[in-house]
């Protein structure tokens, strides 16, 4: 086994205990985090409802910090946690896809938090 596969393989194994923890907090909405090459992406989802509550985007046009670093990972975390407050939504569940829980990942649900977001 290689180390793409090995790599691969972690991976999917830290995106089956993220269901797991998801799944037990069926109520509360999920906080998703995803990136690109290029950018970084964030919304919350009610999947009672099935539906978006809210996103947020690093490529949008007001989004005042250009690249998909710490610094915007932050900027995105402050985004989405304004915007969800707005909704309504205070408790959430993070989703960070089987990423690591370091650097960006890290930045934006610090963010999220400052913000007043609870999770």
């Amino acid at each position: 086994m290689n180390r793409l596969e090995q790599r691969k393989k972690r991976r999917e194994r830290r995106k089956e205990r993220v269901r797991h923890a998801i799944r037990s907090k069926r109520e509360l909405p999920r906080l998703v985090f995803s990136r690109t090459n290029r950018f970084l992406f964030a919304q919350v989802i009610n999947d009672s409802k099935g539906l978006t509550v809210c996103f947020a985007a690093s490529n949008e046009k007001d989004f005042s910090v250009k690249g998909k670093n710490k610094i915007s990972a932050e900027a995105l975390g402050v985004l989405i946690a304004e915007r969800a407050l707005e909704k309504g939504v205070r408790s959430v569940v993070l989703d960070r896809r089987g990423m690591l829980y370091h650097g960006r990942v890290l930045a934006f649900s610090a963010a999220a938090r400052g913000k007043g977001l609870e999770f």
